[in-house]
């Protein structure tokens, strides 16, 4: 197992025949198989478009699925490793951080005319890995096989031929129509990229195996390649999703009608990093929703909102819907509410954006239920932050435009360091004795004292919380993942696939 390292690493791909159909998750499990035989393996993504993002040791923003992928690899996270990372702002734009700043805020066609520039940036971030490590596990966007737009695409098959990387295609077969999905991708692309397709893991199966082994022998005679395995669904540990997708359309709770506590969180349009409630969704005595449609809030423990992408539009969403007197009328009637960055900006007096970072420069009244006034302004902060929340200490991350100065009220937590400097520093704010709160953190749920500390000021305190949570958690569930895809996908396969007198593999 142990070996010299060659001068480059190789590569295998990850594509899909869709959005969310596992490419991700199943990214993630080789990455902790190969870690787990001594490589040194890292993931890499050239474009993700996410709102779901991280920050980095160095200070600087990429995708949380890359982030998670280098958990899984047991390997820093670094920007190489998503070199592009598009955050919609709008239906048409996006805001684009280019190896982990933001550079530049987009329309799809203006975006569509730096593509050459981008692989270029994208294909040296690629070769910086591949100077370093023994494998990358390079993963798709979307369908791989979308015609119309394959001419602009340089992170499905453009970074895979570039690599010279074997492709595994990705279907989910919960969805329906598997068969159409896989032929028909196929179909779709010319015979180079048809020959580059290695095999096929079908995902998310649900129900008696041997039902659908008629369905496999199919597959593999129609393409003439070998499904090298079906995925069951899991339910007994969580690995964090990469977009929104996975939380829209939530339905209506009453949490009257539970026999626990329940959280819930506005499901705003331009959501972001909602992975910051994995911990309380994790917890078996504690009931986390996300809410969408205006609903009575009365029986909830706590109401959060969170992160956003637009936090203007967003607001402008809260009050044309209802949502801003349903919220304030909660608090009234005593409710807790917490805001974690653009939702702890729309708790303030007002959100300015004099530059138009969001959209149209101008103004936007908040809730008014905490005593802060938002200013959005460049340079984005993007930091790794310890802070000391009552004697609770915690790790999170910042990643937000503008300054959110306290007019009254009380700091919330004490920040003792950013990216690794000490610092005296104060973050949020707590107002109504505790009942409204605020911060920039994201994270913040990942230390077991501080969210014990929240569960407790929210008058949940019988919720308990297990030591094996945030950071560790993800560590167990990648383990069981892992475990899970060894059990019925041909892992030695789809390690042949990689060249394996390069490195040093034996499948012995």
């Amino acid at each position: 197992m142990i070996h010299h390292r060659q001068s480059k690493a190789a590569c295998i791909a990850v594509l899909g025949t869709g959005s969310d159909v596992g490419k991700s998750v199943i990214a993630t499990a080789i990455c902790r198989i190969l870690a787990n035989r001594g490589l040194a393996v890292a993931p890499f993504k050239a474009q993700n478009m996410s709102n779901n993002s991280g920050v980095t040791a160095e200070g600087l923003e990429m995708g949380r699925a890359q982030i998670v992928q280098a958990e899984a690899a047991r390997i820093a996270p670094h920007v190489d490793m998503n070199p592009i990372l598009l955050k919609p702002t709008s239906e048409k734009g996006a805001q684009v951080v280019l190896l982990g700043k933001a550079v530049a805020d987009q329309s799809a066609a203006d975006y569509h005319k730096e593509k050459e520039r981008l692989f270029d940036a994208t294909a040296q971030a690629l070769e910086r890995l591949r100077a370093n490590v023994d494998v990358v596990v390079i993963e798709g966007a979307g369908s791989c096989a979308e015609v119309n737009l394959m001419a602009h695409d340089i992170v499905n098959f453009r970074t895979a031929v570039y690599a010279e990387a074997p492709v595994i295609l990705v279907g989910d077969i919960h969805r329906g129509g598997i068969f159409a999905q896989l032929i028909g991708t196929l179909a779709c692309i010319d015979k180079g990229l048809q020959d580059r397709v290695a095999g096929f893991i079908v995902n998310r199966f649900r129900g008696d195996i041997e039902l659908f082994r008629d369905g496999v022998a199919w597959i593999a005679q129609r393409s003439g390649k070998p499904v090298f395995g079906v995925l069951p669904w899991y339910g007994d540990f969580v690995i964090e999703a990469e977009d929104s997708v996975v939380i829209e359309k939530p339905e209506t709770v009453d949490p009257k009608r539970l026999d626990i506590p329940a959280v819930a969180v506005i499901r705003i349009p331009h959501i972001s990093n909602f992975t910051d409630f994995d911990p309380l969704a994790a917890a078996r005595n504690l009931s986390l929703v996300f809410v969408e449609r205006v609903q009575d809030l009365d029986g909830f423990k706590a109401v959060i909102l969170p992160g956003s992408k637009n936090t203007r539009a967003d607001l402008d969403w809260l009050m044309e819907t209802g949502w801003a007197e349903t919220l304030k009328r909660y608090v009234e009637n005593g409710g807790h509410l917490l805001g974690i960055c653009g939702g702890y900006q729309m708790l303030g007096k007002a959100v300015h954006d004099p530059q138009g970072l969001e959209g149209r420069p101008g103004s936007s009244p908040g809730l008014d239920l905490l005593p802060v006034e938002t200013v959005l302004k460049a340079p984005k902060t993007t930091t790794l932050t310890r802070f000391d929340w009552q004697g609770a200490q915690g790790e999170g991350y910042e990643i937000h435009m503008g300054q959110s100065p306290r007019l009254a009220g009380a700091p919330l937590v004490r920040v003792v360091a950013r990216n690794g400097e000490a610092c005296a520093d104060e973050d949020g704010c707590s107002a109504l004795r505790g009942r409204i709160l605020g911060t920039y953190i994201h994270g913040l749920f990942d230390s077991p004292a501080v969210t014990a500390r929240w569960l407790e000021g929210i008058g949940a305190g019988q919720v308990k919380v297990s030591g094996l949570h945030g950071p560790a958690a993800r560590d167990r569930a990648y383990e069981q993942l892992a475990d899970h895809f060894a059990r019925h996908v041909d892992v030695a396969a789809i390690l042949g696939l990689m060249e394996p007198q390069k490195i040093g593999l034996s499948f012995k």
